[in-house]
């Protein structure tokens, strides 16, 4: 028997083989449940129609309340910052524990928890803030499947007047919010890199805070009310009775 020319010779095949097995890995395709679905959409929350000129807003430590040890909370302090900021709906001043200690004698402050004497107006003098913005952990599971709870709650300065309220558990285990978070994933990857990395969020309590937090934090008010057109054929139905 003839030997294989050398482009078809067996090592060849064999890299081609496994080539062919993996490349379903190196892009996910329209059959991928990242990329039909379903994905989860959070429900719990309630916002003003407009943010009302909030400008600046302080965003204090996550409170964790036991639920995650305090250097994890520290960690993702740092995650939500980031995903608050990149919703640019207003100017973000984060609080460090450091400095909350040190202003309250206490790193970090629940949104349900009694506050000290004169917080509001301490915040409010020492940032010329308009607003702040408290961020609860209420579930945290950091192993396979990860869960995290998030409260949210964004109060003015000037009257203490709650904007926009959240209250939602993120679990991996929930099909649609696993879906959900590898699409995020998806949409943030600009480095080029060709193979479907987006599995990795569900096993990164990190990378999993940063999916849920963007989640929650898209559900703010606008910075502008919505303009509502009238409906033109209502009113002409209206008239012609």
């Amino acid at each position: 028997m003839s030997a294989l020319p050398p482009r078809f010779h067996p090592s060849f095949l064999i890299v081609a083989a496994c080539l062919a097995l993996t490349a379903g890995c190196m892009n996910p395709g329209l059959t991928d449940s990242s990329r039909r679905g379903p994905y989860f959409a959070p429900a719990n929350h309630v916002g003003d129609p407009s943010l009302g000129g909030i400008r600046r807003v302080v965003l204090l430590p996550s409170a964790g309340g036991g639920v995650a040890p305090p250097e994890s909370m520290a960690d993702l302090d740092a995650v939500f910052a980031t995903e608050l900021q990149r919703e640019r709906r207003f100017e973000v001043v984060p609080l460090s524990r450091e400095q909350c200690a040190r202003l309250f004698l206490a790193p970090e402050f629940s949104s349900v928890s009694a506050l000290p004497a004169g917080f509001m107006d301490v915040l409010k003098r020492e940032f010329a803030a308009d607003a702040v913005m408290f961020v609860d952990v209420t579930v945290f599971h950091a192993y396979q499947p990860i869960a995290l709870g998030l409260r949210g709650k964004l109060a003015t300065f000037r009257d203490g007047r709650l904007v926009w309220t959240f209250d939602e558990v993120f679990s991996a285990d929930n099909a649609a919010v696993a879906n959900s978070a590898r699409r995020h994933v998806l949409k943030g990857d600009s480095g080029g890199v060709p193979a479907d990395l987006s599995p990795a969020v569900l096993q990164s309590p990190a990378r999993f805070t940063g999916y849920a937090a963007a989640e929650m934090f898209d559900t703010l008010p606008p910075v502008k009310a919505p303009v509502v057109i009238p409906d033109k054929s209502a009113s002409t139905a209206a008239n012609s009775r």
